[in-house]
């Protein structure tokens, strides 16, 4: 566990690691152009070491740990690639559900059997470099990385794939980001309408790719701004693309409404960055549709909850199957300091607060868990801005999956940090 306590300014530069879903795609791409030169700038995380390790040394059995990008990305790449693996997990790996994707990879000819129990990790695949491809329909509202796992193996189909998306598509962002990559490795994929792709067969090209920074990882500096008590709070981020094909871009724009101003520039070398400081505008109410940026909703219910900013957050199936339950996560744990309420998977909360009075802050006896789960631990960092005491955060390694650095980073612009 660590122990957290504000500084007085808040004031640093930092620079954020490489975007973990730039990298994840763009190491199976380059894998599928088979291509031995890594991409440059790859993230540091637990997640894209693991897969950049599987990939390398293909093991018969391949253990992902926590990394379910890998375990999806994987799933289609070991099913077009010859040999026999086993993928396993973690405990709570072998609980989140791979069945949509293992069905439509049959669909397609692929051989792949449950070691364990039906619909779920661990899974052993055999794998053949000649599967027909042809059409395919899944759920557009199935985690993004489903459809991006079929469709990066698609051009290695001897028909290639026209993939129908049916009902609500959730993550756009995400599938846009795996179109834009495919293109870049030289593949002709079209989306055909609002639900259709397109994805003729041919070989991807090997060249340099070198990844951008990560939005998600930067959403928690937006946080931290927000919540900052210095007036004159100032955080500059490098590395980030103004033109990104994150997703969770659109943070500098949600926030706007949370009290942070964006600056973005260039410097003389070429270095892109952003300046966040404090504008001293905050809506009355927060309502915001997270089906295409599902990573920011933690991050979003922290700030709002801590400027005492009522708010309405929807979107958010997605979460029940993440690192963890996420809605049940922040319910247990911001439970502990507002009244939130959990309906139909959206949360909601109308500005009443759990403790006595939030008046009498500071409040040092704040205890959060984190679930495995890296985006609750840096989601709930900065809390102790706003109550000027002293909070512990359990299992804070968790940050490694996307963000190892981000403890020291929190030093650097000012904050205390004591391990015990």
């Amino acid at each position: 566990m660590i122990k957290i306590r504000s500084g007085s300014r808040l004031k640093g530069r930092i620079v954020l690691p490489a975007s973990k879903s730039i990298s994840n795609r763009a190491l199976v791409l380059n894998a599928l152009s088979k291509n031995v030169v890594p991409p440059d700038n790859l993230s540091d995380s637990d997640d894209t070491e693991v897969l950049l390790r599987a990939l390398q040394t293909m093991p018969e059995t391949i253990d992902i740990g926590a990394a379910g990008t890998a375990m999806r990305f994987l799933t289609a790449y070991l099913s077009v690639t010859p040999g026999e693996h086993v993928i396993t997990g973690t405990e709570r790996m072998k609980h989140r559900p791979i069945g949509i994707l293992v069905e439509a990879l049959r669909t397609l000819g692929a051989s792949i059997t449950y070691e364990g129990e039906e619909g779920f990790p661990p899974l052993r695949i055999v794998g053949c470099d000649t599967l027909e491809g042809g059409s395919l329909s899944v759920p557009g509202d199935v985690s993004s990385q489903y459809i991006s796992a079929l469709l990066m193996i698609a051009p290695t189909l001897k028909n290639g794939l026209r993939l129908t998306l049916t009902g609500n598509i959730a993550s756009r962002p995400y599938l846009d980001m795996t179109v834009s990559m495919m293109r870049d490795f030289g593949e002709k994929v079209d989306w055909q309408g609002d639900d259709v792709l397109e994805v003729q067969p041919g070989a991807y090209l090997q060249r340099p790719y070198t990844i951008e920074s990560d939005w998600s990882a930067a959403s928690y500096w937006f946080e931290i701004v927000a919540l900052s008590p210095d007036a004159n709070a100032e955080v500059e981020l490098v590395g980030l693309h103004h033109d990104s094909l994150q997703g969770d871009s659109r943070v500098w724009e949600l926030f706007r409404e949370l009290g942070v101003e964006t600056r973005y520039f260039v410097e003389p070398d070429g270095t892109e960055v952003i300046k966040l400081k404090k504008s001293g505008a905050v809506t009355c109410h927060f309502s915001q549709d997270f089906t295409h940026q599902p990573d920011l909703a933690q991050t979003f219910a922290v700030t709002c909850s801590m400027l005492g900013v009522p708010f309405h957050l929807y979107g958010l199936q997605s979460l029940r199957i993440k690192e963890t339950d996420r809605i049940a996560a922040l319910m247990n744990e911001l439970g502990k300091i507002v009244r939130l309420e959990e309906k139909d998977s959206e949360l909601l909360w109308e500005g009443f607060y759990n403790i006595d009075d939030m008046d009498l802050l500071p409040y040092e006896t704040f205890e959060f868990d984190t679930y495995e789960d890296h985006r609750m631990a840096m989601a709930l960092a900065p809390v102790c801005l706003r109550t000027g005491g002293e909070i512990q955060i359990n299992n804070p390694e968790v940050v490694s999956k996307s963000y190892p650095a981000f403890w020291d980073d929190l030093k650097k612009a000012g904050f205390k940090i004591c391990d015990n």
